[in-house]
């Protein structure tokens, strides 16, 4: 059979760059999804949240600056849009709500409840954006998009419901503070459309992530001893691990499969990431894996889906 004419229909209808943007999407979601894996082996090894996310940061820092000043240099001759007063301040406040907030919260939520639970919370992000959208824009939400998130928060209270079960009041505290962390992105998604729209989303997402590896080596200064930086080996290498390929290897391979398939397709990609999670946490962390998890997973990646596939809320 000989390949398609540049004339045919088949080739025609064909997303340029599908191949490569499903791969990029399916692996930065799945890299993603390997940060609560690190965490938790983190903690095997007695460090806390604030030194552990300050390692993170630390060693991801060199990396989103550098991101920062390539997604600023002049492009065909054009020099981008200079930085107002009004862009900084959008900046230091995405960087607080949606990586410095979101991120600390989530690492120590992670210190109470199973990857697998904080991974299903932080997937409700799609349902949480559009909930704050009709909050304080007064955006609709359609019948169909209400249902799928009932059937979205019944998966979560299901997991939840079964992990309070054995470890009690502590899985009210992480589940809490994880959903804080889901709500604080969230925050971040809904208001850095126009700043996206201006900056662009590399740029944004360089000088963000900036500002909040800043704010997390801040933290651990103004709150522990100097001597709390002496930690495990394995913590630095964990940390460094976490740095590039949980952090901002998956910021690229996300961005750049935008690009080739979208958005909309691109988080339909990113369903895998609930699996990935609750498999890495079965064969490396011994978690359990039992009909609640799968009936849990099953109901908030079915609600997400509907929710983005029928009316993504605008800003994300």
């Amino acid at each position: 059979m000989t390949s398609p004419s540049p004339a045919d229909p088949a080739s025609l209808s064909r997303p340029p760059h599908l191949v490569s943007g499903l791969i990029l999407a399916a692996a930065g979601s799945m890299a993603f999804s390997g940060k609560a894996i690190i965490v938790k082996l983190a903690y095997r090894h007695g460090v806390d949240a604030v030194t552990l996310i300050m390692y993170r940061m630390l060693f991801a820092l060199p990396l989103f600056l550098a991101l920062a000043w390539w997604a600023s240099r002049p492009r065909g001759g054009v020099k981008p849009a200079p930085l107002t007063r009004r862009d900084w301040l959008g900046i230091l406040g995405l960087g607080v709500t949606g990586y410095y907030l979101a991120s600390f919260l989530d690492f120590w939520g992670l210190q109470y409840i199973s990857a697998s639970l904080e991974r299903l919370i932080l997937y409700l992000n799609p349902t949480l954006v559009l909930l704050l959208g009709w909050l304080i824009y007064r955006r609709r939400v359609s019948r169909l998009q209400a249902v799928a998130m009932a059937v979205s928060y019944a998966g979560v209270l299901l997991v939840f419901g079964h992990e309070a079960g054995f470890q009690g009041p502590d899985a009210v505290l992480g589940t809490a503070l994880v959903f804080g962390s889901a709500v604080s992105y969230a925050v971040y998604l809904l208001y850095s459309g126009e700043l996206v729209q201006r900056l662009g989303s590399m740029r944004l997402v360089g000088l963000a992530t900036s500002v909040a590896c800043i704010l997390c080596i801040l933290q651990f200064a103004l709150l522990r001893p100097l001597s709390a930086a002496e930690v495990a080996p394995e913590v630095i290498w964990l940390s460094v691990l976490n740095a590039t390929l949980c952090t901002f290897a998956p910021v690229i391979m996300v961005m750049m499969a935008i690009e080739r398939i979208g958005s909309g397709l691109a988080a339909q990609t990113g369903m895998i990431g609930p699996m990935s999670t609750i498999a890495m946490g079965v064969f490396i962390l011994d978690e359990p894996f039992n009909a609640w998890i799968i009936a849990g997973t099953v109901l908030v990646v079915a609600g997400v889906f509907l929710v983005t596939r029928f009316g993504t809320p605008q800003g994300r």
